[in-house]
């Protein structure tokens, strides 16, 4: 059996672990990152990524309708073929050769090949290599759609993100299981590509973690549309009479509907099984993830780190490069802090309306025993609104604690709104006192506005 030594070993080569394995080997530490599938992990290719490709073209259309001149230069039908095959290059037709470079430059060693851990600061690849870390093992496997327990449904081969973010044509029909931002993006996505969709969904609203105002707004926007969304609706069982023929699915209640493809976008699984985590006395928890401390530890281990979903903290790209510095930062002995986790996180549905929010809703907030009222106003009402259209609906909330002075949440809905909320996330971070953003000028006439507007309502 051939061993390898190394200062650092990321299992796991997905935003998280490259973020992680670039930070250490950039420090000038001896850097493994071990990855079974593609580098860039699930977001690069079969979420976040593929996914605004496929909304992007149906937005810019639905803005350009909203603009006189525009409206009237424009087509009204989406060259779909087009739109896949863009799709398909910003995915680099599934390859992941165009990552590469990134990792040769900074001196890192990519082992292809599962990895499971087998003891301590020790992982095994399937060829039976032993790679041994001199320092740390960071652990970023990533999650995998999870498949509620409906009667027939491994029966029917459901579709899961990967299959719809990377399907070569458009299917006729589609049901869709999960109203989150995975749903949803991919219910308008398809609708507009030319699928009929049926969104299902068990709560009382889409996008439940959210304000209730924005889930009305994109519930609203879905019927407009064309996509059928239940709402309170679950699903009873699932069949498929013959192999890639129509699925059938009965709801709770008895109606049945047909459809050409299935989707189950209901939550993530993170793959522990295999992971070895039994070698070095680690249990999972019981909603199965790795816990962590506010480094990034698992289990106040000097030597193993697990970072993004795995630790079940936020399943959410970007939060997960945010624990990899941390991590790093750890590792490399640096002063760390964790200053923004859980449901404070920033997060984005690129549906449209699209909806930004970071921080605590209301309800969040009066739960947690905050002194909290809201400020509210049209993402649209101002001068540079008037450029996007202003027809374009959307609503922007601000969460703020009376007693501290500072806003604690915002929600920010509309079109093209999504890099309206690094303001907001810094406001929420920093704890900026609003007596302070009062003096924060937007410029004129710009959407920015929006904050001058709200510091209004909340009496500045």
């Amino acid at each position: 059996m051939s061993s390898q030594e190394y200062d650092v070993i990321v299992l796991g080569a997905g935003p998280a672990g490259e973020v992680a394995a670039g930070r250490l080997a950039e420090a000038g530490l001896q850097v493994a990152l071990i990855e079974k599938h593609l580098v860039g992990g699930e977001c690069s290719f079969y979420g976040c990524m593929p996914s605004k490709a496929l909304l992007r073209p149906a937005q810019a259309i639905a803005e350009a309708r909203r603009i006189p001149g525009a409206a009237e230069a424009i087509s009204a039908v989406l060259d779909v073929a087009a739109v896949l095959e863009r799709r398909t290059e910003v995915i680099h037709g599934e390859a992941d050769d165009a990552q590469l470079p990134w990792i040769e430059e900074r001196g890192i060693a990519l082992v292809r090949g599962e990895g499971r851990l087998d003891g301590e600061r020790t992982i095994v690849t399937e060829d039976g290599t032993r790679h041994t870390a001199r320092r740390a093992i960071v652990l970023a496997v990533g999650s995998r759609a999870a498949m509620p327990p409906i009667d027939g449904l491994a029966d029917v081969m459901p579709w899961d993100n990967r299959e719809i973010t990377t399907a070569k044509a458009v299917p006729e029909s589609l049901a869709i299981i999960g109203g989150g931002p995975i749903g949803s993006e991919m219910a308008q996505a398809w609708r507009t590509l030319g699928s009929e969709v049926t969104l299902i969904e068990g709560s009382e609203h889409l996008l439940m973690k959210e304000e209730p105002f924005a889930s009305e707004l994109v519930e609203e926007a879905m019927a407009e549309l064309g996509v059928d969304v239940r709402t309170k609706t679950k699903v009873a069982k699932v069949s498929r009479a013959v192999d890639n023929g129509p699925v059938t699915v009965v709801l709770e209640g008895g109606e049945a509907i047909t459809v050409a493809e299935l989707v189950v976008a209901a939550g993530r699984h993170v793959p522990l099984e295999d992971l070895g985590l039994e070698t070095v006395d680690v249990t999972p928890t019981d909603r199965g993830h790795v816990a962590v401390d506010d480094t990034m530890r698992v289990g106040g281990r000097d030597w193993l780190y697990a970072i993004g979903d795995m630790n079940g903290r936020v399943l959410l790209t970007h939060m997960g490069k945010y624990q990899a510095r941390i991590a790093a930062d750890d590792i490399l002995g640096k002063p760390t802090e964790l200053r923004i986790d859980g449901a404070r996180s920033p997060r984005v549905t690129f549906t449209e309306p699209q909806v930004a929010a970071v921080g605590l809703t209301l309800n969040a907030a009066l739960d947690a025993g905050i002194a909290a009222s809201i400020v509210e106003v049209e993402t649209s009402g101002n001068a540079g609104g008037s450029f996007y259209g202003r027809e374009a609906p959307g609503r922007t909330r601000l969460v703020i604690d009376d007693d501290r002075g500072i806003i604690v949440g915002a929600t920010i809905t509309g079109a093209d709104i999504q890099d309206f909320l690094q303001a907001a996330t810094i406001a929420v971070v920093a704890e900026i006192p609003l007596s302070t953003l009062a003096h924060a000028v937007p410029p004129f006439p710009t959407r920015s506005e929006i904050w001058l507007r709200l510091l209004e309502k909340a009496g500045l």
